[in-house]
């Protein structure tokens, strides 16, 4: 894939004068609010690439683009091009030392946003200014090209909107400070599984949950979760009812979908992941996300690792795209 314009000309058009305006107050405004509190706290390198979804997106970009430019880099995992480019920008970040920040989308695990910047492709990587959505380049692209674009950012954000980036401790770890741990998730895991071997199914969904609230990436959690969700979801049902009711309207999506659950409970795994893709192939609109959002449910009951998952994601993205 080649990479589109890497030129900023299309900041005027994006940015209208009025927007642009708007745009820089807010970002004042912000730096005004934190200068009252003491001004913004230097970051360790490591800080300077993070992890952004749906949920942490206003917080950790959004809000972020009012102190310094972030730069977006859209990616996934079966994205061979997406394997250069990562690392790139990640080094970049660091090298030109908070003038920019760089926020790493899961295009996968995220599609909403992915949607809502009108991307056709991957890698792709966008910037946000004070609120301001810019499209910087799609592809892989010249280490040389790259430097010229973000350089272009940078000036663009001090001499528009008066951004001049976030200070960096050179010789902060980035560790957090040593914590008690946020939750009793030992006693919290044993409970769900205590709900689970009682049949206790909503107990085990709540238990993992409560997990999750404090530490929304704890992995035991997160699989548990998903597999006690999988297992209430074909609880009481008739198996064979199930497929025939799949078998007789291809179309039914819900009905595909109720299938994959039992294909998955089954141990077929790729038939599961097969029916939903090809569910994800012929539909659209709400009908195409919620197979979508199943088949990466089920992604989670299997684990990232498995290589079912991985070419099941690359499957998902033929689909899709």
């Amino acid at each position: 894939m080649q990479p589109r314009n890497m030129s900023m000309s299309g900041v005027v058009d994006l940015a209208a004068v009025k927007a642009a305006g708007e745009a820089k107050a807010k970002a004042e405004a912000a730096r005004a609010e934190a200068a009252r509190h003491g001004g913004t706290p230097a970051v360790a390198p490591s800080a300077l690439v993070i992890d952004v979804d749906e949920a942490g997106f206003e917080r950790d970009v959004l809000q972020r683009s009012a102190e310094v430019p972030v730069v977006i880099d859209f990616w996934a995992e079966w994205c061979e091009p997406c394997k250069q480019l990562g690392p790139l920008l990640e080094r970049l970040a660091v090298e030109y030392n908070g003038r920019f920040l760089l926020a790493k989308v899961d295009v996968d695990a995220n599609q909403m946003l992915m949607q809502q910047f009108g991307i056709q492709g991957i890698p792709a990587v966008f910037a946000v200014v004070a609120g301001q959505a810019l499209p910087l380049f799609q592809g892989a692209a010249p280490e040389a090209q790259i430097r010229q674009t973000l350089d272009q950012l940078v000036q663009v954000a001090e001499e528009r909107f008066g951004l001049t980036g976030i200070q960096v401790d050179p010789d902060a770890s980035g560790a957090e400070p040593a914590a008690a741990p946020a939750g009793p998730y030992d006693a919290l895991l044993e409970a769900a599984m205590s709900a689970l071997d009682a049949g206790d199914l909503a107990g085990a969904v709540q238990a993992y949950k409560n997990v999750l609230a404090d530490d929304p990436g704890h992995p035991e959690a997160k699989l548990g979760l998903a597999q006690a969700e999988l297992l209430s979801r074909v609880q009481g049902v008739d198996p064979q009812q199930v497929r025939k009711d799949a078998a007789d309207n291809p179309a039914d999506v819900a009905a595909q979908i109720a299938a994959a659950d039992l294909d998955l409970v089954g141990g077929h795994v790729q038939d599961a992941f097969g029916r939903l893709v090809d569910t994800v192939r012929r539909t659209a609109g709400e009908d195409r996300d919620a197979a979508r959002v199943r088949l990466l449910e089920l992604f989670e009951v299997i684990g990232a690792d498995d290589p079912r998952v991985t070419a099941a994601r690359q499957a998902l993205a033929s689909a899709l795209f």
